[in-house]
């Protein structure tokens, strides 16, 4: 906790940034949970709509990742935050907007057409994008050399309880509020992250460095080349997040799997927080371990390893043998559902650890002057890599089974790492302190 007391500008900034996050967390759930329940036809037709949220908004989001780096390399950081910030709540006025004009033909038997959702949560995509690539730059501006690593351990808490807190919040307000309140609750909590980031100090480049463009992108990439470790740690996340991210199949599975509707989609996103939250918790033992490529290889193992997990609960409920679900809570069956959150916990504990350590590598081991492009390369991978897992999730449910694409991603999820970290001795060989790119 010493970095909140070490440095108010990044206790300021953490905070909000925690309670504006259990809002766009309570969002994305909504927004998938609106698409189910407006698109006609079978749950998988309906699984594959909501996977297209990820999908449409994939190349804007790596173009905001990439551009939001060379704008954080090149503007004043605090700057770049604050109009992101203003994009994303706007997007999220929008939505309202959206949610109160469904409400209205509902009752004409009529339903708001599914393409404005797409737009607007692609521009919402893509202001986030913008901004958790500054914000991640940011971080040893305000905090000394030694105290990063802690600062990746709280954020990790702060992810924890956003997606902990805002899926779970989201699944009981739907419910008993309706998507207009909702919406409404996110753009409200939105005020928290605006707040600290206004709070900041001025936050200009420490050196020279070229205007956003073709010249600037070319010297991130040509640095990137120089830095094997870097870069497999952006391929080893690619690979966790495009075979290991079952989310888009939830609201099929509270329908017609496990059963409970909109309240077990909140309970099954918020298991990955949870697990998160706990791993950030407890820590602290991460400050002792200097051999990070290692660490991340035996992390993602065992992601793959609850990924495959989730899948096979899954598969055991599609056999019908368990008895009949629905999408009431007077017809969840308990025990799957417990299971299947124990295992999407320990998805949370893994990637989390994966994460503070990743992060680390990457911002100590890269100058100042790069840290903005390469956070925008990282954000590109974390947020655009499970665009492209709904895609293989949205497909492979549509075509063979819910349960199959969480089976068979966990098992390609630890054959690809074991190959990965053969190929690439520097990344096993990494020490902490003696940090190399």
């Amino acid at each position: 906790m010493s970095p909140l007391t070490a440095s108010p500008a990044f206790a300021r900034i953490w905070i909000g940034g925690a309670i504006s996050g259990i809002g766009a967390q309570l969002t994305i759930v909504a927004v998938g949970l609106l698409i189910y329940d407006i698109t006609p036809g079978s749950a998988a037709a309906k699984t594959l709509a909501v996977s297209l949220v990820g999908v449409i908004s994939l190349v804007p989001m790596i173009v905001a990742g990439l551009w939001g780096g060379m704008l954080a390399d090149a503007f004043d950081r605090r700057l770049v935050l604050i109009i992101s910030a203003l994009a994303g709540w706007l997007s999220t006025l929008a939505l309202i907007v959206i949610a109160v004009v469904d409400a209205v033909v509902q009752d004409h038997d009529r339903t708001v057409a599914v393409w404005p959702l797409y737009v607007i949560t692609t521009v919402n995509a893509v202001a986030a994008t913008i901004s958790n690539t500054t914000r991640m730059a940011v971080t040893p501006r305000i905090l000394p050399a030694d105290m990063v690593a802690r600062a990746a351990a709280l954020n990790g808490i702060s992810i924890g309880v956003m997606v902990m807190v805002g899926p779970a919040v989201a699944g009981v307000l739907v419910a008993a509020a309706g998507f207009p309140i909702t919406f409404a609750v996110d753009a409200v909590l939105f005020l928290a992250g605006f707040a600290g980031i206004l709070t900041l100090p001025k936050l200009p480049p420490l050196e020279k460095v070229g205007r956003p463009g073709i010249a600037s992108l070319v010297e991130g990439v040509q640095f990137l080349k120089r830095a094997p470790n870097i870069r497999l740690s952006f391929l080893v996340d690619i690979v966790a997040m495009t075979f290991g991210r079952p989310h888009t199949v939830f609201p099929a599975v509270g329908a017609v799997l496990i059963g409970g509707g909109s309240i077990t989609v909140g309970v099954l996103t918020a298991g990955m927080a949870v697990g998160a939250f706990l791993a950030s918790v407890f820590s602290g033992p991460v400050a002792h371990i200097h051999h990070h490529g290692l660490a991340v290889g035996r992390a993602i193992t065992a992601y793959g390893a609850f990924v495959a997990g989730f899948g096979l609960v899954l598969a055991a409920m599609a056999t019908g043998w368990f008895g009949k679900v629905g999408p009431g809570l007077d017809a969840v069956n308990w025990v799957a559902l417990a299971l299947a959150t124990l295992a999407l916990i320990g998805m949370g504990v893994s990637d989390e650890f994966s994460a503070i350590f990743r992060s680390t590598m990457m911002l100590m081991a890269s100058p100042d002057s790069m840290r903005g492009r390469l956070q925008g390369v990282f954000t590109v991978v974390v947020t655009g890599g499970p665009r492209v897992g709904d895609l293989y999730v949205g497909v492979f449910a549509t075509a063979v089974a819910l349960w199959f694409p969480p089976l068979l991603g966990g098992l390609i999820i630890i054959g690809l790492i074991a190959v990965l970290l053969r190929l690439q001795p520097s990344f096993r060989a990494y020490d902490a302190r003696t940090p190399t790119p």
